[in-house]
């Protein structure tokens, strides 16, 4: 029962306020590796990829997130009408365009 009463943290103290700190201080730390290593790159990538889409223009050769290549004909706000042979066009999401080839 003694060595029940020895391992017990003691009581009262007045270092509470420093040990709370070093508490949260892995927590903080892995928010910030998370932050550097994951956050930051996926906003810079979404920034690239949103200025790719402003400066689309008619007569680009893109290719899509599917994998199809073509050629835009017409853009409107949301959409995008390609060309993907002689016969036939396709209507995609303007977010569809993963690249531009030209």
């Amino acid at each position: 029962m003694n060595l029940l009463y020895a391992m017990a943290p003691p009581q009262g103290g007045g270092q509470g306020g420093s040990r709370g700190i070093l508490t949260f201080l892995p927590l903080i730390l892995i928010f910030v590796i998370f932050y550097i290593f994951l956050i930051m790159p996926q906003k810079q990538q979404q920034k690239k990829h949103r200025a790719l889409l402003e400066n689309l223009k008619r007569g680009d050769k893109i290719v899509t997130a599917a994998g199809i290549h073509g050629t835009i004909l017409k853009l409107e706000k949301d959409t995008a009408t390609l060309q993907i042979s002689q016969k036939a066009e396709l209507i995609i999401d303007r977010s569809a365009i993963s690249r531009i080839l030209s």
